[in-house]
């Protein structure tokens, strides 16, 4: 059972610009600026060093409006209208929903609408990852400066980047990151995402669902703190809570394990801030380190997690509250390198499927670690990339084809997110 995304009705005037990028759609083009008629899409001027840009979305005509997403680098966006506005010295072009780019950062394009293709691996990620070994590593702006031995960065050891390329040189394996520099595999590990993923739930008001915490849990005859074990289940087993006594669950007839074992999610109640029984939202139960996906009261997914290590209060904690999305990116830089003030410095690239609920505190995908269902992070969320994937299609604001970020709007808001 796959979950269906969040503003179906955004991603489906999406799809129709893409059928007909020429095709009238009033009311968004009235009182606009003509088209040429061969003008099938958008596309960002080139970046830094020619290479393929994006373009700032705004909520409306106006530099002045709110932040609306920002596109993949190379997307072509379609095209639904022209206006004028400020901030902008020549033409305001509608490239979605209640989404607009400025003419001075983009071109119009008679080619179609398009996305750069990113094939997802087994894990659920869009590239492969590697670690900077503990000597630390030289990056070069290209295998040319690498031969000549000229750097233009150094990196640390233990800092995480992303490959989107791999070249031979000079008899030595290459590396090229997402940020365009190249690093000498003899210098990388690679990263072993965990593949681990949660439950689909069908909605029914009983979460009896639990997750064995050990790497080897045992299964008793009876609930005795004294009795011998006749079976076990692995780590992250999936286990179904028939019955509680005491330390002990029973998941099954003669079969008991110790509640201390299990990481189960418990069913709540919608906080004040869901209104109805169609809205969608997250709960983030910290002391059993579990998230269950909501619709109303229906829970229709549920997974571990690893939330912050720290107590309430602290810079690593993750804070608890009532929040909504503000802002979810496909991939974001996460570290703490500006830090003067602590002795150990972190850096991880391209941090997947981030949706951000609490100013810097996120739920985002991992790479750097498989210990799910532990305190663990900085303060986020940490999430198994195929769970963070999940809950990036199951929340709002939704993503249209093409967009790196998006911002929520009125008519598409930033789901909530609840810690507890």
């Amino acid at each position: 059972m796959r979950l269906a995304p969040a503003g179906a009705v955004l991603l489906v005037c999406a799809a129709a610009g893409f059928a007909r990028a020429d095709a009238p759609v009033p009311p968004w083009t009235e009182g606009g600026i003509p088209l040429p008629s061969w003008a099938r899409s958008v596309a960002p001027r080139a970046g830094e060093r020619g290479r393929e840009g994006d373009m700032v979305l705004f909520s409306a005509p106006n530099r002045s409006s709110p932040r609306r997403g920002v596109s993949l680098p190379g997307a072509l966006l379609p095209i639904f209208g022209a206006h004028g506005g400020g901030g902008c010295s020549a033409q305001w072009w509608l490239v979605g929903p209640l989404a607009w780019t400025c003419s001075d950062d983009a071109t119009l394009s008679p080619a179609d609408p398009q996305v750069p293709p990113q094939p997802l691996q087994i894990d659920g990620l869009p590239r492969q990852y590697f670690f900077v070994g503990h000597e630390g590593a030289t990056a070069y702006a290209s295998l040319d400066s690498a031969e000549e031995g000229t750097s233009d960065r150094e990196l640390e050891g233990g800092w995480g980047v992303g490959a989107v390329e791999q070249q031979s040189r000079g008899g030595q394996r290459f590396v090229r990151t997402s940020k365009g520099l190249w690093i000498s595999m003899r210098d990388l590990s690679a990263a072993h995402p965990s593949a681990f993923h949660g439950e689909v739930l069908d909605g029914s008001a009983a979460l009896d669902l639990a997750w064995v915490l050990p790497d080897k849990a045992g299964v008793y005859p009876a609930p005795q703190p004294k009795a011998k074990a006749q079976d076990s289940r692995a780590r992250l087993q999936v286990v179904h809570v028939l019955e509680e006594q005491g330390a002990f669950d029973r998941i099954g007839d003669g079969q008991w394990m110790l509640a201390r074992d299990l990481a189960r999610p418990h069913l709540a109640s919608p906080p004040a801030e869901v209104k109805g029984s169609a809205e969608r939202w997250i709960d983030v139960e910290l002391a059993s380190q579990t998230l269950v996906a909501y619709e109303g009261t229906k829970p229709l997914y549920a997974t571990v997690v690893s939330t912050g290590r720290g107590p309430q209060g602290s810079d690593s904690a993750t804070p608890v509250g009532v929040h909504r999305i503000w802002v979810k990116i496909l991939a974001s830089d996460m570290d703490n390198v500006e830090r003067d003030d602590l002795e150990a410095h972190y850096s991880l690239e391209d941090v997947p499927y981030v949706q951000f609920f609490d100013h810097a505190v996120a739920l985002h995908g991992t790479y750097w670690h498989r210990d799910f269902g532990h305190v663990k992070s900085h303060g986020c969320v940490n999430l198994a990339p195929l769970d963070a994937r999940t809950l990036f299609d199951f929340t709002g604001p939704r993503l249209p084809a093409g967009w790196a970020a998006a911002y929520p709007v009125a008519v598409d808001a930033g789901t909530v997110v609840r810690v507890r």
